[in-house]
């Protein structure tokens, strides 16, 4: 009787392709912790913590750092305590939980797309929640629980509108961009229906919810932002590494033996969903998804996904814009979303310049 020989399977370990050595895991992608990365996260994390005591000292009644720590943490003056507790400190913690939603989840678009310009609020994401959350207003929803639904229903459903007339037997990060542009522009259009049927003053509160604005924020937008961040975050970690694996090219990642598909809808659905519950929180704050990742990128150096210090550089872009726009002009409070529109504009064309120029912008 004849025997067959089945070729033995290849041990896990260095393949060589194209004189490339890969390393190919058994299970998933894992974690890489680099030196550069931890010194610059745990010096990003002390900046973000003097800008959130900056934020909850100053105001129209200013106290002493030494007051406001000790306030903080539960002494201090009543009146101090008080003012810090009620007014100041739920407006700091939507700040800094905000802006380290957008700063991860332009990370995991810019990543996934291999696009420095792929960020929430250019392809479309940020405009679907935009416009249910501002059906929500209209309608007379107001904040909490009720607008963080219609504006996670809106922001996943962009996604999946983008993802699936993007889908050509696969999907790409170049086509996820084209559509997600028309799709924006499309909730955009859609947005200014809403307002021009709405009373003067649901449109007014809906215009200041679009331009993204911490002012009257309280413990009610804090308690469902701080839920959804602990369930989002962790599901970050758990599906963040496939990014690395992803941003080498789809070719690459299945060699790497990542499920490219199944990887890819996961990381979109986390990433929207981080853009619409911060959205549902303080509005969508224009370029803070976009300019966190990339300045992230140029302070850690490396390949491969900044995750933790885009989230920091998110929350310190977005503590900073509201201190500026509380104190540029007196008698005036500027909405940090006109503040970080300002400063992200000019970054805005210069990546659109540099993309231009090196080719990267799909």
């Amino acid at each position: 009787m004849p025997t067959t020989l089945a070729p033995a399977p290849a041990p896990a370990g260095p393949r060589s392709a194209g004189g490339i050595v890969l390393r190919v895991p058994r299970t998933r992608a894992s974690w890489v912790v680099r030196p550069r990365s931890v010194v610059v996260s745990l010096v990003l994390a002390v900046t973000v913590g003097l800008a959130f005591v900056v934020e909850v000292a100053f105001g129209e009644l200013d106290f002493p750092l030494s007051e406001v720590v000790a306030a903080l943490f539960g002494g201090g003056d009543p009146a101090t305590h008080m003012v810090v507790h009620n007014l100041r400190l739920p407006r700091a913690l939507v700040g800094l939980l905000c802006g380290a939603a957008f700063g991860v989840a332009g990370a995991i678009f810019q990543t996934l797309t291999r696009n420095p310009l792929a960020s929430p609020d250019v392809i479309g994401i940020s405009a679907g929640a935009g416009t249910v959350a501002t059906a929500g207003l209209l309608f007379g929803v107001g904040s909490g629980i009720g607008l963080q639904s219609f504006a996670l229903a809106g922001g996943l459903g962009a996604t999946a509108v983008i993802y699936l007339l993007a889908w050509k037997g696969g999907t790409t990060g170049y086509r996820i961009v084209l559509v997600g542009i028309g799709i924006a522009a499309l909730c955009t259009s859609a947005t200014s229906y809403l307002l021009l049927k709405a009373g003067v003053y649901q449109a007014q509160q809906a215009l200041m919810w679009l331009t993204g604005s911490l002012n009257a924020r309280d413990w009610s937008h804090v308690g469902p932002l701080a839920v959804s961040l602990a369930v989002l975050l962790p599901a970050v970690v758990l599906v963040g590494p496939w990014l690395t694996g992803l941003q080498l090219g789809d070719e690459t990642a299945k060699v790497l033996g990542l499920p490219v598909q199944t990887a890819r809808i996961a990381l979109l659905v986390v990433g929207a969903a981080l853009v619409s519950f911060a959205s549902a929180a303080a509005g969508p704050i224009a370029f803070v998804a976009l300019v966190a990742p990339q300045i992230a990128l140029r302070l850690v150096d490396a390949p491969g996904p900044a995750l933790v210090p885009s989230a920091l550089v998110g929350s310190l872009v977005v503590l900073v814009g509201d201190a500026v726009g509380r104190q540029l002009l007196e008698g005036t409070e500027l909405p940090v979303g006109v503040v970080c529109g300002v400063l992200g504009a000019p970054c805005l064309l210069w990546l659109l310049g540099r993309s231009n120029r090196t080719g990267s912008g799909g």
